[in-house]
């Protein structure tokens, strides 16, 4: 695993409740390329990784930016990037990964609630300098809670923006209804942010037409399983049968038992941990697979997701 040890070159609020932050390399050295959509993983501790979306424009590798939401329930994550890193510290990140990339499209619109701005601006940058057409929206609650506001107005790209304000005129607010003026077959749709947010549009997306492999989403949180039950996993190299309690994650039952898998966001959102099924019922509660990976019931992130009766896991 390459690790890249940078410097925070600046730190701002932009919005309520919301930093950013610019990375570079201590020698300002060039970093490792990334494209639009892509994200990296910060080691905040050896224990405890996050992944955050890269929100600056792909030709910039002389820096990279990022954009964190204070979390109310934070497990230890965006706290520590709103409280314990300083404006000069140094922290450890992974290099960047892609798992929402662009698709090649004849148009291309963006959908961001919230902190899912980030993803969304890096993005926009690359649709823009490639001279693709496209549209964004952008849902906040207020002004103030809008991130990177300011870097919206300023943008040479700025008219194809739409800034919707939950708190604002009705006549401002996001009308899905609009999708009836695209063509579902040529044109892509990208949205990032909270669940709700994602279902709205994906659920105006179909119907108004969208294939769902025009239908691209990135989520900042697995879905949780309503009423977990316990369930057995069986490692197949050895044939060890341990029991997983209703409250306790594959991955960390495993783990009290001697049978360790790399975790990283434990919840079902980077893929650190994906593992092959031999044969068992998966309920998948993860945010990375695609509903045809899922149907083939060869793989899952044990982090979050879990089973009915018995699993036989590839250990």
């Amino acid at each position: 695993m390459t690790l890249l040890d940078l410097q925070i070159t600046h730190k701002r609020v932009v919005a309520q409740g919301i930093v950013s932050l610019e990375l570079r390399d201590p020698q300002r050295r060039p970093l490792p390329a990334f494209t639009a959509g892509a994200h990296i993983d910060v080691h905040i501790t050896p224990q405890l990784t996050r992944q955050y979306s890269l929100c600056n424009a792909p030709g910039e590798t002389d820096h990279y930016l990022l954009g964190v939401l204070l979390e109310p329930n934070s497990r230890g994550g965006s706290a520590a990037m709103h409280q314990k890193y300083a404006q000069g510290d140094t922290i450890t990140v992974g290099v960047p990964r892609n798992n929402f990339p662009l698709a090649p499209a004849r148009r291309t619109l963006l959908f961001a609630g919230g902190i899912g701005i980030t993803p969304m601006l890096s993005m926009a940058e690359a649709l823009w300098a490639a001279g693709d057409d496209f549209g964004f929206s952008y849902c906040a609650r207020s002004a103030a809670h809008a991130a990177f506001a300011d870097r919206l107005r300023a943008a040479p790209w700025a008219a194809r923006t739409r800034l919707h304000l939950d708190d604002g005129p009705a006549d401002q607010r996001l009308q899905m209804a609009r999708l009836k003026e695209e063509d579902p077959a040529s044109t892509h749709l990208y949205v990032c942010g909270p669940k709700g947010f994602i279902e709205h549009v994906c659920q105006a997306a179909r119907a108004h037409g969208w294939p769902e492999a025009h239908i691209h989403v990135e989520h900042f949180s697995a879905v949780q399983p309503a009423d977990a039950a316990a369930l057995t996993v069986r490692i197949a190299s050895t044939g060890q049968a341990i029991v997983i309690p209703a409250d306790q994650s594959i991955t960390t039952a495993l783990e009290r038992q001697g049978v360790c898998i790399p975790v990283s966001c434990e919840q079902g959102i980077c893929g650190t941990c994906v593992t092959r099924v031999i044969s068992g019922e998966i309920e998948h509660h993860d945010s990375y697979f695609s509903d045809a990976e899922r149907a083939r019931g060869d793989q899952m992130t044990p982090c979050c997701s879990r089973g009915r009766g018995t699993l036989v896991l590839d250990l």
